[in-house]
C-alpha cells in the first residue's frame, strides 16, 4: 500500500490548490467552473445580445407556415446558424482555458518497482521500492503574458459572438427573401395563366372572324403565335416557382423537395411617404452591425496577441512547492519537502520570439485594414439599401398605375376586335403590355418587401419586428 505523508510546507500549498480548484468546480457541478456558457447564446437561433431570439417552436406539419414561423424554423435548423453557434461554444471554452492560467497547478506521481542489487561479494538484495511526489506550482508574474492571452481569447469570443449574430441576420434575410421570391414566383404563375387565358380567347376570336370571312389568315397565325408564347411563358413561370420553393426549403435548412406549405403574405402597399435621416442610419449601422463589431474585436484580439507574444520572451516568476516520499524497503525511507520561488529567464530562443512578434504585428495591421474595409462597406450597404427602398416605394405606386392603364387598354382593344373594328395586332400588343405590366408590378412588390428587410439588416437591427413591419 502506498503511503504518502505530507510535511507542513507542501501540505499548505497542496491544500490551497485543492480548495481553489475544487471550490468553483463544485459550485458549477464540475462542468463549467468558469461559467463559459454565459459567453455564448443559449441555442443556434439566439444571439448573445438578445436582438434575435428564436422560440424554435415552428414544426413542419399539415398547417401552412407564416413568414414568422418560417424564419423561426430557419434560424433553428439552418446549418449555418448551428455552425456559428458551435464555433462560439468552442471559443468560450478557450476563454475558460485562458482563465485557468490564474489558478495553481497540482501534480501527483507515484510508482512501485521491484529492485535487485548484487554486491561484490555475490550477495543479492531484492526489495520493493515505493515512491510518491506531490508538486504545486503557481505563476506569480510573467510581464502581462497571461493577461494578454486571456484578453485575446475574450476578444475572439466577442468576435465570434458577433459573427454568430451576423450569421443569424444573414439567414433571417435569406429566409425572408426566399419567402417573397416564392410568393412573387407564384404570383407570376397566376399572371401567366391569366395571359394564357386571354391569348386563348383572342385566338378563338381570330379563328371566328377567319371562318366568317372578316379576318385574314395572318391574323389567325399571329393570334396562334401569341397563344403559344403565352403557354411557354406559363410553363417557365411554373418552373421558376418550383425553383423558388426549393430555394426556400434550402434557406430553412431542409432538402429542396421538403418545402412546407406556406401562408401567402397579406396585400400591402407602401406608406404615403418615406423619409429617413440617411446620415443617422449610417451612424446607427456603425454601432450595431455585428460584422463591424466582430472586426473591431478581431483588432483588439490581435493587439492582445502582440502583447502575449512579446511577454513570451520575458522572464517569469513562479511559486513552487513539493513533497516527496521514497521507501527503499531494507535500505530505509526518505522524505522531502520544498517550497520556493523559481525565476525562468529565456536567454536565447533562436530569434523565434522576434519573428513571432513581427508576425503578430503584421496580423494586427491586417485586422485593422479589414475593419476599415468593413466600416466603409457598412456605409455603402446602408446607402444602397436606403435608395433601393426609396426606389422600390415609388416603383410599386408606378406599377399599380401601369397595370390599371394596361388593363383598360386591353379591354378597349379586345372590345374593338370582337366588334370587328380593331386590328389583331392592336389586341396582341395590348395583351402583351398588360402581361408585362403585371410582371413588373409583381417584381416591384417583391423588391419593395425585400428592401424594407434589407435596410434593417444593413443597419444591423433585423429582428422579428421587421417581419411585422414588412407586411404593413
Amino acid at each position: 500500500m502506498l503511503r504518502f505523508p505530507l510535511s507542513f510546507p507542501g501540505a499548505v500549498i497542496a491544500a490551497t490548490c485543492v480548495m481553489v480548484v475544487a471550490g468553483p468546480a463544485r459550485a458549477a457541478g464540475l462542468a463549467d467552473p468558469f461559467d463559459s456558457a454565459a459567453l455564448h447564446a443559449a441555442g443556434p437561433g439566439d444571439s448573445v445580445a438578445g436582438s434575435l431570439r428564436s422560440a424554435c417552436r415552428a414544426t413542419l406539419g399539415q398547417a401552412p407556415l407564416t413568414l414568422a414561423e418560417l424564419v423561426d424554423y430557419a434560424l433553428c435548423n439552418n446549418p449555418q446558424t448551428r455552425l456559428a453557434w458551435a464555433n462560439a461554444r468552442a471559443q468560450a471554452a478557450q476563454v475558460g482555458s485562458a482563465e485557468s492560467a490564474y489558478l495553481p497547478t497540482l501534480a501527483a506521481s507515484a510508482g512501485v518497482a521491484r529492485s535487485r542489487n548484487t554486491g561484490d561479494a555475490g550477495t543479492t538484495l531484492s526489495y520493493n521500492q515505493t515512491t510518491g511526489a506531490l508538486t504545486a506550482s503557481y505563476l506569480l508574474y510573467d510581464f502581462g503574458g497571461r493577461a494578454a492571452t486571456l484578453e485575446n481569447t475574450r476578444q475572439l469570443m466577442t468576435a465570434l459572438a458577433a459573427t454568430q449574430d451576423a450569421t443569424l441576420q444573414a439567414v433571417f434575410l435569406a429566409a425572408v427573401q426566399a419567402y417573397y421570391q416564392w410568393y412573387a414566383a407564384a404570383a407570376a404563375v397566376v399572371a401567366a395563366r391569366e395571359s394564357e387565358r386571354a391569348s386563348a380567347e383572342s385566338l378563338k376570336a381570330a379563328d371566328t372572324r377567319y371562318r366568317i370571312g372578316s379576318g385574314t389568315p395572318a391574323d389567325k397565325l399571329q393570334a396562334q403565335t401569341a397563344a403559344s408564347q403565352a403557354t411557354l411563358t406559363r410553363i417557365q413561370a411554373e418552373g421558376n416557382a418550383k425553383t423558388a420553393l426549393g430555394t426556400l426549403a434550402n434557406a430553412m435548412g431542409l432538402d429542396a423537395q421538403s418545402a412546407p406549405a406556406l401562408v401567402p403574405p397579406t396585400d400591402a402597399a407602401p406608406a404615403p411617404a418615406f423619409e429617413q435621416n440617411l446620415a443617422q442610419l449610417i451612424d446607427t449601422a456603425k454601432r450595431s452591425r455585428p460584422d463591424l463589431i466582430a472586426a473591431e474585436a478581431q483588432v483588439k484580439a490581435a493587439q492582445a496577441g502582440v502583447i502575449a507574444v512579446r511577454a513570451s520572451g520575458m522572464p517569469s516568476i513562479s511559486l513552487t512547492a513539493g513533497n516527496s516520499y521514497n521507501d527503499l524497503g531494507p535500505l530505509g525511507t526518505t522524505r522531502g519537502a520544498s517550497i520556493g520561488v523559481t525565476l525562468a529567464v529565456p536567454l536565447f530562443t533562436g530569434f523565434d520570439t522576434t519573428y513571432r512578434v513581427r508576425g503578430a504585428e503584421a496580423q494586427l495591421a491586417a485586422k485593422a485594414a479589414q475593419r476599415d474595409l468593413i466600416d466603409k462597406q457598412v456605409s455603402l450597404d446602408v446607402w444602397r439599401s436606403y435608395y433601393a427602398l426609396v426606389t422600390g416605394t415609388e416603383a410599386v405606386r408606378a406599377s399599380a398605375d401601369l397595370v390599371a392603364s394596361a388593363e383598360a387598354s386591353e379591354k378597349v382593344a379586345a372590345g374593338r376586335y370582337k366588334a370587328g373594328v380593331g386590328a389583331i395586332l392592336d389586341l396582341l400588343n395590348a395583351q402583351s403590355a398588360l402581361a408585362s405590366a403585371r410582371l413588373q408590378q409583381i417584381q416591384a412588390l417583391f423588391n419593395w418587401r425585400v428592401a424594407k428587410t434589407a435596410l434593417a439588416q444593413a443597419i444591423g437591427q433585423l429582428d422579428f419586428t421587421q417581419i411585422e413591419s414588412a407586411a404593413k
